[in-house]
């Protein structure tokens, strides 16, 4: 990335407080960083740290309740609840721990249903499908049922389907959480390549040191604070 492009993630002092009846929660406490364009990011802490509240608000799943989050220019809290659903479609791929995948869909009707929301054609839908399945390692198994796939396969689906509207940052909620030490180190090369070769910026929660590794830099969250003396860049 040039030093002139602005970073495709910027926070600056995010809080979020999840109220509850007379409770308050402080999940994130002043964060502030930037995410270059192209960067292949880990986020770790415990439990309750605040690494999924972070990432469902570049998400723009959830709100900051103060400070300023501007995600690819958009400031998240100017966004109605229906535009953030709309920007979020097009341009930010959600992988989760898991799954999340319809049973009674095939994998390429999975991975499908976020270009329902699209202009594109039957046909057109159905070639973005194939790309985004053969991209995985999966061309073969796009009229598999769920439950005909291994764990591994069914994260791999997942990505897909995160990938298949073309977006400029993918998510990653812990997402070799659920999967066996092989099918983990598949998903997290083929991030990896992603990352490599098709220049998508990855954000990834884990709190799996081995899937760290595979991030160019590493930044730690503990009760909400971000750690900066932890961040550990890679060359």
């Amino acid at each position: 990335m040039s030093q002139s492009q602005p970073p495709i993630v910027s926070a600056r002092h995010v809080s979020k407080i999840f109220r509850r009846d007379n409770f308050e929660v402080k999940a994130l406490h002043d964060v502030s960083l930037d995410i270059p364009a192209g960067e292949f990011l880990a986020l770790m802490g415990p439990s309750g740290s605040g690494k999924t509240t972070l990432l469902n608000m570049i998400a723009a799943i959830d709100r900051p309740t103060s400070g300023e989050l501007t995600v690819m220019g958009e400031r998240i809290l100017e966004l109605s609840d229906r535009q953030a659903a709309r920007w979020r479609n097009e341009k930010i791929g959600y992988v989760f721990q898991t799954f999340n995948l319809i049973p009674v869909l095939t994998a390429a009707e999975n991975v499908e249903l976020p270009l329902l929301l699209t202009r594109l054609s039957k046909r057109e839908r159905r070639e973005h499908v194939a790309i985004a399945l053969r991209l995985v390692g999966l061309a073969d198994r796009m009229e598999h049922l769920p439950k005909q796939l291994s764990g591994g396969q069914e994260q791999r689906v997942a990505i897909a389907r995160a990938l298949v509207t073309d977006p400029a940052i993918i998510l990653a909620d812990e997402p070799t959480g659920d999967l066996d030490s092989q099918s983990a180190t598949e998903v997290l090369e083929i991030l990896a390549r992603l990352n490599r070769e098709h220049g998508k910026t990855i954000i990834m929660v884990t709190h799996d040191p081995h899937a760290a590794s595979y991030a160019r830099t590493t930044l730690h969250l503990e009760k909400g604070e971000l750690l900066p003396a932890a961040a550990a860049a890679k060359p």
